[in-house]
């Protein structure tokens, strides 16, 4: 496992590296995972493997550390992760990135240009959620709560809505990180996530579950050169329901 100091206290982000040659793929996961235990599987498919990979827990995340004082916008997601990427090395790195993950892969290669070569985006954040949902796992459901009300034992509410997959992984993230990185990815950024894909000069695909059918303004994306790929036989948890149709989509990725 390999660390980096990513804010001026010294809190540290950690992943787990798989070494091989060529840029480095980042794998970036999604709210209240775990990069090693969502991306694993997929890595090391012999699609992919070969390729120096990491498999990086965002801060408050997984095996990072879980600071208090941090905001957990997704800006601060972006430059924190970006200072782990300079620290390991991998300036033009291709960025994989689940769900909110995606969502910080974004922010980080409008904010970071050099640092990001290509990105590949898996059913990730795009919009603003306008109003929060029931109480729940999902990032809407989250912050229907206040902060003092997750803290205080809503948090049990999450556990008991979410089943034990997810919650194997979102049990080890920091509440206040939870709850705080929930707000912002329904907040969203100003300009969008979706804006700023548009206006991204890096290629970019973005990966979904095919019953789902083309993502909400799939039209305005394809037209500004995101490439749209459909993956069979899955849900959301793209890498995890079809690890092979994952894989031939990311090493299809141009």
């Amino acid at each position: 496992m390999r660390s980096a100091p990513v804010t001026p206290a010294c809190d540290r982000i950690r992943w787990v590296e798989l070494p091989g040659t060529g840029p480095a793929r980042v794998f970036v996961h999604g709210l209240g995972a775990s990069s090693p235990a969502y991306f694993t599987e997929a890595a090391l498919h012999p699609l992919l493997a070969g390729r120096r990979s990491l498999l990086v827990d965002l801060l408050g995340f997984g095996l990072s550390d879980r600071p208090e004082d941090f905001g957990y916008t997704l800006e601060e997601h972006a430059d924190a992760l970006a200072a782990a990427v300079r620290a390991a090395g991998a300036d033009g790195a291709e960025l994989v990135g689940h769900s909110m993950g995606g969502a910080v892969a974004i922010v980080l290669a409008a904010r970071h240009p050099a640092l990001v070569s290509r990105l590949v985006l898996v059913d990730a954040n795009l919009d603003p959620v306008p109003l929060p949902g029931p109480p729940g796992g999902g990032s809407s459901g989250l912050a229907s709560f206040t902060e003092e009300e997750f803290l205080a034992g809503a948090w049990r509410q999450v556990r008991d809505g979410v089943g034990p997959h997810w919650w194997s992984t979102m049990r080890l993230a920091g509440r206040t990180a939870l709850h705080r990185s929930a707000v912002h990815l329904v907040r969203a950024t100003v300009p969008t996530m979706r804006e700023l894909l548009i206006g991204l000069p890096q290629p970019r695909t973005f990966l979904h579950p095919a019953a789902d059918g083309p993502p909400d303004g799939a039209a305005g994306l394809a037209a500004a050169g995101v490439r749209l790929v459909a993956v069979p036989d899955c849900g959301h948890n793209v890498m995890l329901d079809n690890p092979d149709g994952f894989a031939r989509a990311v090493a299809a990725a141009h």
